[in-house]
């Protein structure tokens, strides 16, 4: 294992290492055909025009969590399309790979994950991605939530709050990830239950047993699951009591008929009311193609405390600041309880910002020690980390040290 300069040296304020990415390996990934760089434990600002391969550096430091990514694109759109290619068929063999080697308060861990491509006989559409840990597999993408937490801010989540409630219980469930031990492998394992069950109640080809195994399956998955959202927004509303600056105090709530049971039920009574509840609802459910209730249906509420009503009544910029408050709050949260807070991806966040909430924003992070990857196309509106980050210059994939900075160990 090649180590980065200053992997074991503790932080500067004397304290554990912050929880970093300080070594970073793309193979074939977008707009990389082969990328290395070092990276320092402290926030990192990438400036460039757009299209330059911005995101895409920050898409690949998401599937180092479980899950899709922050694009939850598929496998196969993740490769590299070469210039000559002509279709999409060009890049459906094509593996790709990012490996890190992480550092943080329990000492450094490599990590590799990449897709392997389909073999023959496999399915159409059939993709896998890989994980490994300190060069061993991984039993499931789950594994990479007790090792790191990651959450991420793009232009695309300026929506949130009007879209549709899956982006909102994905936005959720990974600041639960942190917190929550198994908490990904709950989700996923409901998932995968839930869709086999509408599977065999479209196709009627389920049989009463198998169909039962997969609802005790949804229940205590799902129940799982609930819990875990329920202890976050316990934990958030704690911390945002003590919310004080330019950004708003947010309410958050999660609204469900199982989060509802857990209130006046234990686990177990949930678990059987909902596994009821499924067994005979079978004929509805197979009518509306999918369960009528369960933790994929809930909400994630959150209010401005200030203007007393739902953020989706908010403004833009609000909605924006909103969001920032949260995952402020969790990374204080996770600093408390892993002695580290979170890497944090915030994709053209501080365009929309105006220089009071700049600066809180980066004061924050340089405060929580935490290294957040941020990136913008001018750099002028980072001049307030100045001296407290990493800049590096990206343009057509190809990524270079800012004046004064140190130097890559490579060129894509």
């Amino acid at each position: 294992m090649i180590e980065p300069a200053g992997l074991a040296v503790e932080g500067v304020s004397g304290g554990p290492a912050p929880l970093a990415v300080r070594r970073l390996v793309l193979t074939e990934f977008r707009n990389y055909r082969r990328l290395k760089l070092t990276a320092e434990a402290r926030p990192i600002v990438l400036t460039g025009p757009n299209g330059a391969g911005k995101t895409n550096l920050l898409e690949a430091l998401s599937y180092l969590a479980p899950g899709r990514g922050l694009r939850r694109a598929r496998l196969a759109e993740v490769a590299r399309r070469a210039p000559e290619a002509a279709s999409s068929e060009a890049v459906g063999d094509v593996a790709w790979a990012v490996s890190a080697t992480l550092a943080g308060p329990q000492g450094p861990v490599e990590i590799g994950t990449g897709r392997e491509p389909p073999r023959a006989g496999d399915g159409q559409g059939a993709e896998k991605r890989l994980v490994r840990i300190d060069g061993a597999p991984a039993k499931s993408q789950g594994e990479l939530a007790g090792l790191l937490s990651i959450t991420w801010l793009t232009p695309e989540m300026d929506r949130l709050f009007l879209d549709a409630g899956a982006a909102r219980r994905r936005f959720l469930d990974r600041l639960v990830y942190g917190f929550v031990a198994g908490h990904a492998a709950s989700v996923s394992a409901y998932q995968r239950a839930l869709r086999e069950r509408t599977r065999l109640l479209r196709d009627g080809a389920g049989d009463a047993l198998w169909l039962s195994a997969l609802e005790a399956d949804m229940a205590e998955a799902g129940v799982a699951v609930a819990a875990g959202r329920r202890q976050m927004i316990a934990r958030l509303n704690q911390a945002s009591r003590n919310d004080v600056g330019p950004f708003p105090r947010a309410l958050v709530a999660i609204e469900g008929a199982i989060e509802e049971w857990l209130e006046e039920l234990p686990a177990l009574a949930a678990e059987e009311r909902f596994r009821k509840h499924l067994h005979e609802g079978r004929r509805r459910d197979a009518e509306a193609g999918g369960a009528a209730l369960g933790p994929h249906r809930s909400d994630f509420a959150v209010r401005h405390a200030g203007h007393d009503r739902p953020a989706a009544s908010c403004s833009t910029g609000e909605q924006k600041a909103l969001l920032i408050a949260i995952v402020l709050a969790t990374a204080r949260l996770l600093a408390l309880d892993r002695g580290a807070p979170p890497i944090l991806l915030l994709d053209e966040v501080v365009a929309h910002l105006d220089e009071t909430r700049r600066a809180a924003l980066f004061d924050e992070i340089c405060a929580l020690r935490a290294q957040a990857w941020l990136t913008g196309t001018d750099r002028s509106l980072f001049a307030g980390l100045e001296g407290r980050a990493q800049f590096m210059d990206v343009d057509a994939g190809d990524v270079t040290p800012a004046p004064n900075d140190a130097p890559l160990e490579g060129k894509p």
